[in-house]
């Protein structure tokens, strides 16, 4: 039984080995942890919030199923390009009628099928508001593409297509929801950072002015909602870079105003995750 005994591993720091006394010719985990020259400290009770809270742990392995980079980089990035041309257009900034017959093919991709993917990978990174908002956002890019493609080959009547200026209720009623909605995205994102916070609040007013405008055939709101537009898409182009940039450095290079306070000052690290640390054993991360 001695011998047996011997050959015997030792359990990890920490493990539970059914006894109270420790085997013969085993360090205690105090010991262990000096001999090995890692330093590293007990772990302290739970609710602590200051580096350090996870030493013990930080060194060890975590596994992914299925990793992936945060749905919000490419999401971000479609809505910036797709709103800032309609809405550079609907503020009268260039253009004219036949404009949207030019647009619609990136706005209906970019804008729309690329957010929308976007949002449907939101539900496997576990994030509600990118979820909600690609995933309304990606859908409304879509059919705004749609409708100018019917139109564009003849399959619709020029009638159909929305002209600044000119009351068409119909389409007024597709900004409607889309303000609502998007205003209760803007309160959730208020958990996360106060970057995309803005980017959902100014697309929600954009969008209700813009349906007053549609409603009343009134050119000011129109002009008001596209400004607004824009603002929300210079507001998401930082945003989704500030998120790459972090994926990239694997620290903050641009703060976003997170709610977690070491995230917003530049080098600082976002998360804290329990993992090892060069990443996931047997990956390659980055291109």
């Amino acid at each position: 039984m001695a011998r047996r005994r011997e050959h015997q591993s030792a359990p990890m720091p920490g493990e539970h080995t059914g006894s109270a006394m420790p085997a013969e010719g085993m360090a205690t985990p105090a010991h262990g942890a000096a001999a090995q020259g890692q330093g590293a400290a007990m772990a302290p009770p739970r609710g602590a919030d200051q580096a350090g809270e996870h030493a013990l742990w930080e060194d060890r392995t975590r596994v992914f199923l299925q990793p992936i980079a945060s749905p919000s980089i490419l999401g971000l990035f479609g809505l910036a390009a797709a709103a800032m041309m309609v809405g550079a257009w609907q503020a009268g900034w260039y253009g004219g009628v036949g404009t949207p017959l030019i647009l619609w093919p990136f706005v209906l991709t970019f804008g729309g099928i690329a957010q929308l993917l976007a949002g449907l990978w939101g539900y496997r990174a576990r994030d509600g508001v990118a979820t909600a908002m690609h995933g309304m956002w990606g859908t409304f890019f879509i059919g705004w593409g749609l409708l100018f493609l019917l139109v564009s080959i003849g399959a619709a009547p020029v009638a159909l297509a929305p002209v600044l200026g000119t009351a068409y209720q119909g389409f007024a009623f597709w900004f409607i929801p889309l303000a609502v909605i998007t205003g209760l995205g803007a309160l959730a994102a208020l958990g996360e950072n106060l970057m995309t916070a803005l980017v959902w609040g100014c697309l929600a007013v954009g969008a209700g002015f813009t349906a007053a405008g549609f409603w009343a055939g009134s050119t000011w709101p129109l002009t008001t909602g596209g400004w607004l537009f824009v603002a929300a898409s210079a507001i998401a182009l930082y945003a989704a870079a500030a998120m790459m940039f972090a994926s990239s450095f694997g620290r903050t290079i641009l703060p976003t105003g997170m709610i977690r306070k070491g995230a917003n000052i530049p080098g600082g690290r976002g998360v804290r995750p329990l993992e090892y640390r060069q990443g996931e054993p047997g990956l390659k991360i980055g291109q």
